[in-house]
């Protein structure tokens, strides 16, 4: 088990203890075999006038320093070459506050990022930022804004609803550009924070699956919901806009489990973080608009088409978008999803820069191979039916709900199905 401790600078003690990673919160301690996470965010909240409560600034300490730990811990030197055994110590304001939740935090991440997780919470935290002048924002929710295809549509179809969103992004390279222009165009009056985590590892090597990070988008959410004015007994809305197929995201095949099955949406994590929420006494709700939607229909049933059109090929839905120099990649599960979307919506994929591999032929790479994997499992779908390939990846609801996942699955594979049947693929 790799421990890993993040504190304050001034509890790092100048002798660093064996085999334990030391992360300084909110501030860069310039050490090199120190890391560090958040080291602008406290200035970013100020400027944005927020004053965030004990309980949602210290949620938002537990998120940067699971994504930092997640972040610093390779899974190759473990026993099967990916499940990791992390002991983490988080220094916080109120750490009794988070006690009773302990066991079910643990058991999320465990879902979340396939480790096994041990937290410890100890007092000492960096306390939460005070704006000099509070803001006060006419608005009614928060709105998640990747600068994907979901956010999009889901901030647009909130504004044909009346509502009045936040807007918070984590800031990523080559996706920034795109959050500021979507919430311009989509309701320009709307505050837009972009904020970035700012972790940076201790020397030494790194880990590039970060399953941890959207946590971190969840809290910086928090963030800004703290400031929106409810009424009694009433909670703020936090809208987290994903497909349900997506959502879900059930392995293609008995070997895809491990790298390919993230979580980052999906009703089991988004359940458990509201429960801790709910139990710690934070008053936001997580809502999914579209749990039962697939991508293509998020589309087609966009309220306001003409800016969807003006807008949606600037998106970014590529899980390899950087690796290819901020082009779209053509083959991962995120672009062919994305592509049938766009051919069940009936329009021209416009995408900026295209993709790099706009053919699907078999590729002999040596990597993991997402065309053939999503092709056979469209094919097993339509001969054997969606129950091979469910199995046992819908024990979590009940029997109402079971029928409304298992219809956004099937009709998300038979999107992704006509597309390729119409590239030649099957």
């Amino acid at each position: 088990m790799r421990k890993i401790v993040c504190s304050p600078e001034n509890l790092i003690p100048q002798q660093l203890e064996e085999d334990t990673k030391y992360f300084s919160i909110y501030s860069n301690s310039r050490r090199e075999n120190v890391g560090s996470f958040g080291s602008t965010l406290i200035k970013d909240v100020q400027r944005a006038g927020l004053r965030p409560s004990e309980k949602i600034w210290d949620f938002n300490t537990i998120a940067l320093a699971v994504a930092a730990a997640d972040n610093s811990l390779t899974r190759k030197n473990s026993a099967d070459g990916w499940t990791r055994q992390i002991d983490l110590t988080i220094h916080l304001c109120n750490p009794s506050v988070w006690e009773p939740v302990k066991l079910e935090f643990e058991k999320i991440l465990r879902f979340l990022t396939g480790d096994f997780w041990s937290l410890t919470f100890q007092d000492g935290g960096v306390n939460p930022p005070r704006a000099r002048r509070l803001k006060r924002f006419d608005c009614d929710c928060v709105s998640l804004l990747s600068g994907g295809v979901d956010s999009l549509a889901g901030a647009i179809d909130l504004i044909a609803s009346n509502h009045k969103p936040i807007f918070i992004s984590q800031v990523v390279r080559g996706d920034a550009r795109t959050q500021r222009e979507y919430a311009g165009r989509i309701r320009a009056e709307s505050p837009h924070f972009q904020w970035s985590h700012k972790i940076h590892p201790p020397k030494g090597e790194s880990e590039g699956s970060t399953r941890g990070r959207s946590i971190i988008f969840f809290a910086f959410a928090a963030l800004a919901a703290s400031q929106i004015e409810v009424q009694p007994g009433f909670k703020a809305n936090i809208y987290v806009p994903e497909n349900g197929f997506i959502s879900l995201n059930i392995p293609l095949n008995s070997g895809r489990m491990g790298s390919f099955s993230t979580k980052t949406t999906h009703p089991v994590y988004l359940k458990g973080i509201q429960n801790i929420w709910n139990e710690v006494g934070i008053s936001l709700n997580l809502i999914m608009p579209y749990q039962f939607k697939t991508k293509g229909e998020v589309l087609a049933e966009c309220n306001n088409q003409q800016l969807l059109k003006e807008l949606v090929f600037r998106s970014v839905s590529c899980g390899k978008y950087r690796v290819y120099r901020m082009q779209h990649c053509g083959r991962c599960l995120p672009c062919l999803v994305r592509r049938a979307a766009f051919h069940h919506w009936g329009e021209v994929d416009e995408t900026i820069g295209g993709y790099y591999s706009d053919q699907l032929e078999r590729i002999n790479h040596g990597n993991p191979d997402d065309v053939g994997a999503m092709a056979n499992a469209c094919l097993v779908a339509e001969q054997s039916g969606i129950h091979r390939l469910v199995s046992g990846n819908l024990s979590f609801t009940d029997h109402q709900n079971r029928t409304a996942f298992q219809n956004v699955f099937l009709r998300g594979i038979n999107e992704v199905r006509q597309f390729l049947q119409g590239k030649g693929v099957i």
